[in-house]
């Protein structure tokens, strides 16, 4: 099934849910003068996405395009969607320009170092380097300033076809789904490392009101709050004994 929420205001989320893996895709659009796709969905999913952006702009008028790693459902139909907007830049980490979207994309990627900020017209996008967090050498994640969003990829990942978005704690959700991919073939998909408790405690103290999901319900409420919790659970589930 796919649906489109305003989550934010001008900020949408497109969601495709995948039953066979009991697991939603969700992308999120930034309307504004120069509009912004965060993740790009895989290449295979190209037409379900762009027919979903086009219920809301031309996808044509798309001028950045982000991601927070480089992985096949952030940025696989990355250069789909350079073909199709021609004036659209990719917008990545300065480390993800470096080793990955400087050779795989079509057009030079914008790289972005820790704290640099991209207007999109109206709106400030704050760039925050993650490294491993939630993985990838080349992680980061983006804050829209004005509206306190933050568009946090793979962390809160839930299991489901759940709800758009929820005021209420999604963090047993959260836990459940991190003991059930550490139980699969999968195990290890977050790492946890030295750094990762003081990114997630950096993020937090964005202090955002909105968090935009790429796997399951975004939410809205104490981001502060959700951010530390989730250190706190990935420290109980993932850190060493």
């Amino acid at each position: 099934m796919a649906n489109v929420t305003e989550i934010a205001p001008d900020l949408y989320r497109f969601s495709l849910f995948v039953p066979e893996i009991d697991l939603q895709f969700n992308y999120f659009l930034v309307k504004d003068e120069e509009p912004l796709l965060f993740t790009t969905g895989y290449r295979a999913s190209f037409d379900a996405l762009r027919d979903l952006v086009r219920t809301v702009i031309d996808p044509s008028r798309i001028r950045w395009i982000g991601f927070s790693h480089f992985e096949g459902d952030e940025c696989g139909a990355l250069n789909q969607w350079l073909e199709i907007a021609p004036a659209a830049q990719p917008v990545c980490s300065f480390v993800g320009a470096a080793i990955n979207i400087n050779d795989f994309a079509i057009r030079p990627p914008r790289g972005m170092q820790d704290g640099e900020v991209l207007p999109t017209g109206k709106y400030r996008f704050r760039f925050r380097t993650t490294a491993q967090v939630p993985h990838g050498w080349d992680g980061a994640v983006m804050f829209e300033e004005s509206h306190r969003t933050l568009l946090c990829s793979d962390l809160f990942q839930q299991f489901g076809d759940v709800e758009a978005l929820t005021e209420s704690d999604i963090l047993e959700r959260v836990r459940e789904a991190i003991l059930q991919m550490e139980a699969s073939p999968l195990a290890g998909y977050l790492p946890y490392t030295p750094r990762t408790e003081g990114i997630l405690h950096g993020l937090a103290g964005l202090k955002p009101q909105t968090l935009a999901i790429m796997h399951g319900s975004s939410f809205r409420g104490d981001g502060e709050r959700a951010l530390r919790d989730l250190a706190a659970v990935m420290k109980e589930t993932l850190g060493a004994p």
